[in-house]
């Protein structure tokens, strides 16, 4: 199985340390999301991974090897970092054609990962003339030509439709199943939801978290509780005298901060109160993101006075 292998990475760019120190693996098998606020690192990280870089110190490898010693890398490595880079006067399927020929990749590949993105009908056209939806799914037609083991994809939703957006989750999904490693690059927190398994979450360059995404909720966003009732005076006594604190939620019932189901059910059986509804709310990862993060966003709009 091939891993991708970060330790101790740092980049400077003159006094400007853009990577600090960091260290995580992205293995194989799931899919990782790879999220922090704008300046925190992610992009140049990818781009240390990839060899486009050079780092100041530490290594970043891919099944142990620097992608630069990479004989084939579009058949180890498939990578979507820039959807604009195809050049706008070639057609779609003449980019891959060269991509396939400097890999030693088969033509036929080339016709299979058209028809697996959508561009089929859209080959023969010249690049300047797509959509950035377009571009994008070009762009992961080209991380997927080789048939690698490991994808890396920055922003893959990006000026997708939304059926390009379910389209993408599959993708990922499928080739998380298939044993490949791949890493995910994103700023939006729902749809990382939809797809991730793991997080690896920068800021200003350091690593401030990397472990299973439920697991990250979980830590950081205290579980809550909807209840609804005939009897709410007495069911905000019982909470009271419990120690739990309840505000009234929207559309009416009751949120219990700091409560599990079977505990606030448990309580109103006792007392014999009527229960209308009693529901978990989850913690969202956008939540969760937001508290982590909150200190070390480098661009924070300020709200304006009135």
């Amino acid at each position: 199985m091939t891993s991708i292998d970060v330790r101790d990475l740092t980049k400077e760019y003159g006094t400007r340390r853009a990577v600090d120190h960091l260290t995580f693996t992205v293995e194989p098998g799931r899919v990782t999301g790879f999220l922090g606020p704008n300046g925190a690192g992610k992009s140049t990280t990818m781009r240390l991974v990839l060899g486009l870089d050079r780092p100041t110190s530490g290594t970043a490898t891919i099944g142990g090897r620097a992608y630069a010693t990479l004989h084939e890398p579009l058949r180890e490595v498939g990578a979507l970092l820039d959807a604009q880079a195809a050049h706008g006067s070639r057609t779609g399927r003449d980019h891959l054609r060269t991509l396939a020929a400097s890999n030693r990749i088969p033509v036929r590949r080339v016709d299979e990962v058209l028809e697996e993105t959508g561009l089929a009908t859209a080959a023969r056209r010249r690049v300047k003339t797509y959509s950035l939806g377009m571009r994008q799914r070009l762009g992961i037609a080209a991380a997927l030509l080789g048939d690698p083991p490991v994808v890396l994809l920055d922003e893959p939703s990006n000026g997708l439709d939304p059926e390009g957006i379910i389209w993408i989750r599959t993708l990922l999904r499928r080739l998380a199943d298939e044993g490949r490693t791949v890493l995910v690059s994103s700023h939006l927190m729902n749809e990382t939801a939809s797809f991730a398994d793991h997080l690896v979450v920068l800021g200003r360059g350091r690593l401030l978290a990397d472990m299973p995404m439920r697991e990250f909720i979980h830590a950081r966003v205290q579980p809550r509780v909807r209840v609804r009732t005939t009897e709410e005076a007495a069911l905000r006594e019982l909470l009271a005298r419990h120690g739990y604190e309840a505000a009234l939620g929207d559309g009416g019932g009751w949120i219990v901060q700091h409560a599990r189901v079977e505990d606030i059910g448990r309580l109103a059986s006792e007392a014999r109160l009527p229960v209308l509804e009693l529901a978990a709310q989850e913690g969202t990862l956008e939540q969760a993101y937001l508290d982590l993060t909150a200190a070390e966003t480098e661009f924070t709009a300020q709200p304006q006075e009135a």
